[in-house]
């Protein structure tokens, strides 16, 4: 009967030594000062996109109100971006816009693509008095990936985010997330780029991926102590089997030998 109690009490060593530790608390700006003293705070200039969907809306002086209409998508009722009118930067960078014809619109800013449309409206011909153009994003997002607690693509209705905004849209970052070596994957002039950010870091707040633009992707890499911890369960997983089948082959040994 000693070897069942041996083989017990071996069990439930490793069964502690597996218990898995209390979760630690990401703390983010563990570096970081007081910056008060640093002045304004600048917004990058968000270029627009292949693939982005613009909101345009045209107004003028014109006394008739149903002017402006000829120059306006119809508007469907809805949420998703799907229903709602708007604009696709197709492959080549272009927007079609009914009665003014093509627009190179990838790479511009809102304010420039709308100052385009705006002479279009008064050049050669007044089409429009005193025309104003709105520009927005229709589907603005940015996806966080990794070790975060919610894993996804988030819809940014104001078109401002920053890195800590996106990662709390995302529930926060997991135990094992790693804060100095944040990537975010960005795409500037039709070609992809990789930068890195340390929330850690003094610097955070001058870096050109603190404030996020449309259709980057954050990725939270995983520390060496998740990878290390993985490899202790799976060690710890194949002892407790090895245990298990020693256990039942000494309970049958022990039946069979009375």
């Amino acid at each position: 009967m000693k070897i069942p109690r041996l083989l017990v009490l071996f069990a439930f060593s490793i069964a502690l030594f597996s218990c898995s530790t209390q979760k630690r608390v990401p703390n983010y700006l563990d570096q970081v000062k007081d910056t008060t003293g640093l002045g304004e705070v600048k917004f990058p200039e968000i270029r627009i996109q292949k693939n982005d969907l613009l909101s345009i809306q045209v107004y003028s002086d014109a006394t008739d109100p149903t002017v402006d209409q000829n120059y306006n998508l119809p508007i469907a009722s809805g949420t998703s971006v799907s229903t709602l009118g708007g604009f696709l930067v197709d492959a080549y960078g272009n927007i079609q816009y009914p009665k003014l014809g093509t627009f190179h619109a990838e790479g511009l800013t809102k304010q420039e693509l709308a100052e385009q449309i705006r002479k279009k409206l008064v050049e050669p011909v007044e089409l429009l008095k005193n025309p104003v153009v709105i520009i927005r994003f229709s589907g603005y997002r940015v996806s966080v990936l990794g070790e975060v607690n919610a894993q996804n693509s988030y819809s940014i209705p104001g078109e401002k985010v920053t890195i800590l905004e996106a990662i709390a849209l995302a529930g926060g970052m997991t135990e094992f997330g790693k804060k100095e070596t944040i990537r975010i994957q960005r795409e500037v002039n039709g070609k992809r780029e990789v930068g890195m950010v340390d929330l850690t870091s003094p610097e955070l707040y001058a870096s050109p991926y603190y404030h996020l633009m449309q259709n980057d992707v954050v990725i939270v890499e995983p520390s060496k102590r998740k990878q290390k911890q993985q490899d202790q369960t799976a060690t710890f997983q194949r002892i407790s089997l090895a245990v298990s089948l020693a256990s039942v082959a000494a309970t049958i040994y022990v039946i069979l030998s009375r």
